[in-house]
């Protein structure tokens, strides 16, 4: 099983194209396949459009991914396959006694990927903590700790490109009032780096359920999920996004957090706004060798940007005497 996952995230095999047994087309959502089809402009039959987007192997087996896309519950034979929408009261998750889990903002969303994907969102939209800012008209306004586009944008990517095939693991989309998290299961493909998101070359794990989406103007298919995530978070002077990869999955945090004002950013540099941004991703106090492994840096050029930082009241260094191996950097707080 880990061997044939590798070969999904290598993009070697591709489990949204794997036959579906005892199901056909008969089995689908009518009013799913006929808007599908008035979104396309298709003349001819359902069969025809299924099997010239891929959904249909070239024996008419239907595929995972026209199952997952029209089924009027995929759930049925994807159990995994829900978006669950958490709202935390607390800054953490906490466990037991601790756990901050609003009452009644754990919400399980399932069905075909198109109506999830709208149901979760408008979900997302009620429970994201909003707050008063004075707008440009003079007038105090109210907005979204995190830009509507980019959330919306992170929903849509996970959705399109997290694993099916990892059985017991479901999207999670966790709401603070002070971030949004999104962990889906599946990792980056290939030798792509989390700390280098702007540099993945497009894939698409998934490329029958991307095109779909596309053709229902959910997504583009264009490889600019994550670029747009990025450019809507600093359009509002936000800091960038920040991903982290685990054994089998991957977290997307967008966080309410300023970014370094562009007076101080031109004294800075270059790259010590990713260095910050891995520091506030971290669930831990990281050391200099740390925080150059989190950003791929050396470790002489990540102790100059921490020290540039330092200067700047951004950071701290913490320890007991030059040589404490145990010394770490801490963020400043005010």
């Amino acid at each position: 099983a880990q061997r044939q996952e590798l070969q999904f995230d290598k993009g070697q095999s591709l489990y949204d194209g794997f036959p579906i047994s005892g199901v056909s087309i008969k089995d689908l959502d009518r009013a799913l396949i006929n808007n599908y089809r008035e979104n396309t402009g298709a003349k001819g039959t359902a069969a025809n459009l299924f099997s010239a987007r891929s959904l249909l192997t070239p024996t008419k087996e239907l595929t995972n991914a026209g199952y997952l896309l029209f089924a009027p519950r995929p759930q049925e034979l994807f159990p995994q396959a829900y978006i669950r929408v958490v709202r935390f009261l607390t800054i953490a998750r906490g466990t037991g006694a601790r756990l901050g889990i609003e009452e009644g903002s754990d919400i399980r969303v399932e069905g075909p990927i198109p109506r999830a994907i709208q149901e979760a969102s408008s979900l997302i939209e009620d429970m994201v903590p909003r707050r008063r800012f004075l707008a440009e008209s003079g007038r105090f306004e109210s907005r979204p700790i995190v830009p509507r586009d980019a959330w919306l944008e992170g929903v849509v990517n996970a959705v399109i490109h997290r694993s099916y095939s990892l059985a017991g693991d479901h999207l999670r989309v966790e709401i603070y009032h002070d971030r949004i998290e999104f962990e889906r299961p599946g990792r980056f493909p290939g030798l792509a780096t989390p700390s280098k998101p702007l540099e993945f070359t497009r894939f698409a794990r998934n490329p029958r359920i991307a095109r779909v989406c596309a053709d229902l103007r959910i997504g583009q298919e264009l490889g600019e999920g994550i670029k747009r995530i990025f450019e809507e978070m600093r359009l509002v002077g936000l800091t960038d996004p920040v991903y982290k990869q685990g054994q089998g999955s991957v977290r997307l945090m967008l966080q309410a957090i300023p970014r370094i004002d562009e007076r101080t950013a031109a004294r800075l540099p270059k790259g010590s706004q990713r260095l910050l941004d891995a520091m506030r991703a971290s669930d831990r106090d990281l050391s200099t060798g740390d925080i150059a492994e989190a950003i791929s840096m050396s470790r002489p050029a990540t102790l100059t940007r921490l020290k540039a930082l330092e200067e700047e009241n951004l950071v701290r260094w913490s320890g007991k005497s030059p040589r404490d191996p145990r010394a770490v950097w801490l963020l400043e707080t005010t």
